[in-house]
């Protein structure tokens, strides 16, 4: 792993441990430092490549946001029946004790408090809940789900069950309420 890491270039480096150090301690808690110290990079370096820790922390926010996209899109654009997408999505491989490496930043006042921290944030929630809806959309007209579901809401539903498991999960130290809540919404959505 480490020598996979030194093997990327200085600011790859430096985004990747401070997306980890954002996801394990929030912004306040990441220090120039602390990202200097896990990329093994000097400040020079740092400040070279980035204007400063915001600039940083955004170049690593956007990369997170991008990849929990990717990931969304993976399932729920292949193929499969709406419902066997949805449930891909719920069901997908997670880290369910760390929690979500960008709904855990709504949890960070200083990067909701942030308009320019937070934007990719929002930006990619909202595209993910959107293309939930889309999934929903498709389930609805095909037959396959309720005609009564409004896609709008089932979506905003499925991405609360899974920012809130993430939640329940780490308050029990037990992935056990995540997947009940999935569960609990996959019957839901079968009935």
């Amino acid at each position: 792993m480490y020598s996979a890491v030194m093997s990327m270039s200085t600011p790859e480096r430096l985004i990747e441990a401070t997306r980890e150090l954002l996801w394990e301690r929030g912004y306040v808690g990441t220090s120039p430092k602390a990202v200097q110290q896990a990329a093994g990079a000097g400040q020079g370096s740092m400040y070279h490549h980035f204007a400063g820790k915001q600039d940083l922390a955004l170049a690593a926010i956007r990369r997170s946001a991008e990849e929990l996209g990717a990931a969304a899109e993976a399932v729920l654009g292949g193929g499969g029946s709406a419902y066997a997408r949805i449930e891909a999505y719920l069901r997908r491989e997670r880290d369910v004790l760390r929690g979500c490496p960008v709904g855990r930043l709504t949890m960070d006042p200083e990067v909701v408090a942030d308009p320019e921290l937070r934007a990719p944030v929002e930006e990619v929630l909202g595209r993910v809940r959107g293309r939930i809806a889309e999934v929903v959309q498709e389930g609805v007209d095909s037959g396959e789900l309720s005609g009564s579901l409004d896609p709008a809401e089932i979506a905003a539903t499925v991405l609360a069950t899974v920012q809130g498991g993430y939640v329940l999960a780490r308050a029990t130290g037990s992935r056990a309420p995540f997947d009940t809540a999935v569960r609990g919404l996959l019957a839901l959505l079968a009935a």
